[in-house]
């Protein structure tokens, strides 16, 4: 009774248009990036440790894993149908009656005693309805477990967001230390020229301004740096250890470089919240099936096996085993329109899902086709960075130079300062945003269920 399943087309380009733009060398086209372990992908220890502490400690991760023991059950409640329920029951009955209701006219005392085995209603499956509804709650199953994958691949890429995220402020916390330490001597050194009558209360309030911004800057960097680190103790679920390696710089942070874009394609076998669209879409198709064998004629099995005596001592003797036999067989004939209601909600619920799977390919195309755009120009942009606060650098230093000689007044001085701290942050932004990407390309194609590379170890359970 139900339909044949048909895949629907993803409706989304044959190749990913910047494909050769994922980082590094191109790796082995065996290899798919879902074949790439997280402990191989990232190569920061501090940062394996947390992933493992929050795979470990995850209360959604958690959630997941006992939904999916929950849908397991049900499943299995559901495949239990296919099978009749065997029962064995015993009883015994003593009953007095009067004489004016039997034929002697004296009261009658009888004793009726019954043990055996009994089948009770089992439904014969000739139209699947039974069936139907066990491959229904199959695929929920399935999909479970899917969704299940799903929170651990979104697990790691936000353990690993939110560390590259830590790491940046905690650079950024100490640029502005730095560049504080910095104004702060450049302050000092103005105030006691003002004070030796060689430079004016302009250059003096000019100074002091810079300590004041630098000391806001210090007080909001490090209020960003706790809130970090509060947002990713909540990721773990459980306080970081002390004994954590140190952190690695991100300018010097290595993510595995060559991820295969591989085709569009890849993603419907990859992508575990795709799997889980296609298999919520085989469930509603056999609720279809389910819906339409309501239509025909419903045949259930009650039958019982054993033995019978009016004494309990006879129940064993020659002669006194009993049976019966009961099928009953039930046909719709008017049920208010209910079964076609039933019918049409199945349909309307497979339609839905029909969408939401073609929603969900199209969603991981475009994952993946944003995080391929900007590989490129993400590394320009770097270096491009890394070009100016060079430059910034050499600008500060000759502006303090000339200030020093008195070519310059502090105006120059402060605007260079300025312009550098501006590049540096700028720098820290853009590594940031590489490496988020990165990790968004990883997630984006179905990296993160693998504890280490297949091939070389076993699949972290």
């Amino acid at each position: 009774m139900a339909p044949n399943y048909e895949q629907p087309d993803a409706q989304v380009p044959a190749t990913f248009a910047r494909a050769s733009a994922a980082t590094g060398a191109p790796a082995s086209p065996a290899l798919a990036a879902a074949d790439i372990g997280w402990r191989d992908f990232f190569d920061d220890e501090r940062l394996r440790r947390i992933i493992a502490l929050g795979l470990e400690n995850n209360r959604d991760l958690r959630v997941a894993a006992l939904r999916v023991e929950q849908v397991r059950a049900q499943y299995q409640i559901e495949r239990s149908s296919l099978f009749p329920d065997i029962g064995a029951s015993g009883s015994g009955t003593r009953q007095r009656t009067p004489g004016d209701l039997n034929s002697s006219g004296q009261a009658v005392t009888s004793s009726q005693y019954s043990v055996g085995l009994g089948v009770t209603s089992y439904e014969l499956d000739f139209f699947g309805r039974v069936r139907s509804l066990k491959d229904a709650a199959l695929e929920t199953y399935l999909a479970t477990e899917e969704g299940r994958r799903s929170a651990q691949l979104a697990l790691v890429a936000s353990i690993a967001t939110q560390y590259i995220l830590e790491r940046s402020t905690d650079e950024q916390l100490a640029l502005v230390r730095e560049t504080l330490k910095l104004v702060e001597d450049s302050y000092n050194l103005v105030k006691r020229r003002y004070e030796a009558g060689t430079v004016s209360e302009l250059d003096l309030r000019t100074a002091e301004t810079q300590v004041f911004a630098a000391q806001a800057s210090l007080a909001e960097y490090t209020r960003q740096r706790a809130l970090a680190e509060n947002a990713l103790m909540l990721l773990v679920g459980a306080p970081l250890p002390a004994d954590l390696p140190p952190p690695v710089p991100l300018g010097s942070q290595g993510l595995r470089a060559g991820l295969p874009a591989g085709l569009p394609s890849d993603l419907l076998a990859r992508r575990p919240d795709i799997l889980q669209a296609e298999h919520a879409l085989r469930s509603a198709n056999a609720s279809i099936g389910a819906a339409r064998a309501n239509f025909f004629p419903s045949i259930t099995l009650t039958a019982f096996g054993g033995t019978a005596s009016a004494e309990l001592d006879g129940l064993f003797k020659s002669g006194s085993g009993m049976w019966s036999f009961s099928p009953t067989i039930t046909l719709p004939l008017f049920t208010g329109g209910r079964n076609r209601a039933v019918l049409k909600s199945a349909q309307a619920a497979q339609q839905i899902t029909v969408a939401q799977y073609e929603m969900a390919v199209q969603t991981a195309f475009r994952e993946v086709a944003d995080a391929l755009a900007s590989r490129e120009l993400l590394a320009v942009q770097i270096t491009a960075q890394e070009n100016r606060v060079a430059a910034e650098q050499r600008r500060y230093d000759l502006s303090d130079l000339r200030y020093q000689q008195g070519v310059d007044n502090y105006l120059t001085v402060l605007s260079a300062q300025q312009n550098l701290f501006s590049a540096q942050q700028g720098l820290i932004q853009a590594r940031f945003a590489d490496l988020s990407n990165l990790v968004g390309l990883y997630k984006a194609l179905g990296g993160g269920w693998l504890e280490t590379t297949a091939g070389q170890a076993v699949a972290n359970k």
